[in-house]
């Protein structure tokens, strides 16, 4: 069956950096037209690291796959109608933007020419004031509760740029859902603020900061209300380990010979470790018998028995082993598939991780500055 879900969609995209890019990408994945539209040279985000050994922007590279794009001079009043021309005319059209800066551009004039348009727009904050993905992770706490020292931690991963992407492309979905059903479009907002304190309050940690006097602090690579943590094995490999319920606990003390050792203690000291609650508050106690274990057992071992047991584990990887000897673990994966990325060379890159029926489209190149201006613009 093909995969193609969204064939007949064409998406116009306005944007730069994560969001939006991901947004687009998620839904050209699925097989919507995807035009990224930049003004003359190309994006600010075409030239951002990393970079291959030619200059060319693997970042760009990764969240345009398989778009076509356009450059024009988004400067002139001219250009803007040629873009506008692109986005009223025609089929289905949606537009996906993180910019307001241009009104003949906007929600407002563009369905005055075509009513059914889905118009997406993602913002910093829901008033309209600006905001990037670090200075949102700033203020939403959860910097604090990251690392072991004392000072705020940002998280590596752009995680809240990376949710408004989905965020943005669940929206658009949805509108296209009632566009079918009604015949009408919608003006489509997210805020990069509201998805980082949304997902702090459906997590609870909004909530209990409001109804409780807990204060919750850094704990370092425990897992908070669980029992997880890493652990380094007798050749040095240093391994996640996660014990949710009380069947993973229990598969763990017969991994690990331990299960005397633990009756031993809560029968002296007077605690139990049956619930995943009971597990978290005596950490303390579990986690240096555990570490003794981990601390004599070659990793071959560790990782033969922690398998046969089936225990939720992992060993850390750089994203150099991963891509190591030509993506040799990427291309064991049905994820991935090989692309030549002008500029950048031959790799393996990943496809959707939605399967359609166990398939998923393949990848594609991302496209030049103005590669497509001809075929897409045409008379315009």
């Amino acid at each position: 069956m093909n995969p193609a879900l969204l064939a007949g969609l064409r998406v116009v995209e306005l944007s730069a950096y994560v969001a939006t890019p991901l947004c687009g990408l998620t839904l050209a994945q699925l097989g919507a037209d995807v035009v990224r539209v930049e003004p003359l040279g190309g994006a600010a985000d075409r030239t951002r690291w990393p970079l291959a050994d030619s200059g060319t922007s693997l970042y760009w590279s990764g969240l345009n796959k398989g778009k076509r794009a356009v450059a024009v001079d988004l400067e002139s009043e001219v250009d803007r109608r040629r873009v506008a021309d692109l986005i009223v005319d025609g089929g289905p059209c949606a537009v996906v933007t993180n910019t307001s800066r241009h009104a003949d551009l906007g929600y407002e004039a563009l369905r005055a020419r075509r009513p059914d348009l889905i118009h997406v727009l993602l913002t910093g904050r829901a008033d309209g004031g600006a905001a990037v993905d670090y200075t949102v992770q700033a203020g939403t706490g959860f910097p604090l509760l990251t690392g072991t020292g004392s000072e705020p931690v940002n998280h590596v991963l752009p995680a809240w740029d990376v949710c408004a992407g989905l965020y943005l492309a669940v929206g658009l979905l949805a509108a296209e859902r009632q566009r079918q059903l009604t015949g009408r479009g919608r003006s489509i907002q997210v805020a990069l603020e509201d998805v980082a304190l949304a997902t702090a309050g459906n997590l609870g940690y909004l909530a209990e900061a409001q109804l409780t006097d807990h204060s919750r602090t850094k704990s370092g690579n425990e897992i908070y209300g669980t029992y997880g943590d890493d652990f380094e094995t007798a050749d040095g490999v240093r391994v996640m380990i996660v014990l949710l319920t009380e069947r993973h606990w229990d598969k763990m003390l017969a991994a690990t010979g331990l299960s005397d050792a633990f009756a031993g203690l809560s029968n002296a000291l007077g605690i139990s470790f049956t619930t995943e609650s009971d597990r978290y508050r005596h950490r303390d106690v579990i986690t240096p018998l555990l570490a003794r274990w981990f601390a004599r057992t070659p990793y071959a071992e560790m990782a033969e028995t922690l398998t046969r047991h089936r225990i939720l584990w992992e060993r850390y990887r750089s994203f150099a082993e991963l891509g190591q000897n030509g993506g040799a673990a990427l291309r064991r994966l049905a994820l991935f598939g090989e692309i030549d990325q002008p500029g950048a060379g031959a790799h393996w890159a990943p496809k959707s991780p939605i399967q359609v029926n166990g398939d998923r489209l393949p990848p594609g190149p991302a496209p030049g500055v103005g590669q497509h201006n001809a075929e897409v613009l045409g008379e315009r």
